[in-house]
């Protein structure tokens, strides 16, 4: 069953201006454009190429970083992992033993923005991944999901009916996309302008990771439980 580790959508951008403006004013996917096509991404000088652009182009922005403002954890919806197994027999008269083998899977959100959800060699998702994998037991953003599961050997009383359900440790990393266009002190040709600023919020939700055994793929951390209903 999936489970859906919800991507937190919209959200006014937050826009600061030394001298604002209706004119300065930016919409969140402008804003992201202008972070893509920054002469600086994230500390790193970029050429025209690294966005597609032609030399022409030029870039759009002198500066921009990602700067986390929060790190959390929390439980994510709990979901049902497994089938059911029924003891409801007319003539049953002892517990039923079952082997269950449930599965579980916790989805990864990529960011609010088109730009940043271009996948692992686009955009600025390489960057955004950068910020979430510095925390411990982050599944990597290349990967859009991780699973848990397991084989238990259970008792289903009789008149029951049981099933597992699992409910995944999730994290959520919330930061900002800061653009920053330099003063210009104009020339002969053209009018002097002020340092300009302009801030995109994002966020990402994803599992937390438990370490794979023996180099397997990391699995999603969380916990499950028997749940048994009348028949």
């Amino acid at each position: 069953m999936a489970i859906g580790a919800a991507l937190a959508t919209g959200g006014a951008v937050v826009t600061l201006l030394p001298s604002a403006n209706a004119a300065d004013e930016k919409t969140p996917d402008q804003i992201m454009r202008m972070c893509q096509r920054s002469a600086v991404l994230n500390g790193k000088q970029q050429s025209v190429r690294d966005f597609g652009g032609a030399f022409a182009d030029g870039f759009e922005s002198d500066n921009c970083d990602f700067v986390e403002t929060k790190f959390e954890t929390f439980d994510g919806p709990t979901e049902k992992s497994s089938i059911d197994f029924p003891n409801c027999e007319p003539n049953a008269a002892e517990p039923a033993k079952v082997s269950i083998t449930w599965s579980a899977t916790a989805a990864q959100g990529q960011g609010k923005y088109s730009v940043t959800q271009q996948g692992a060699g686009g955009g600025l998702f390489g960057f955004l991944s950068g910020s979430w994998l510095k925390h411990k037991g982050t599944l990597d953003m290349t990967v859009k999901s991780a699973t848990a599961g397991a084989t238990e050997q259970r008792e289903v009383p009789v008149g029951k009916v049981l099933h597992m359900e699992f409910t995944p440790k999730l994290q959520r990393m919330t930061g900002e996309w800061r653009v920053r266009l330099d003063a210009d002190p104009g020339s002969f040709a053209v009018n002097p302008s002020p340092e300009q600023n302009f801030v995109a919020p994002d966020v990402v939700e994803g599992p937390v990771i438990l370490p794979g055994a023996a180099g397997a793929p990391g699995v999603a951390d969380g916990t499950s439980k028997a749940v048994l209903e009348d028949c």
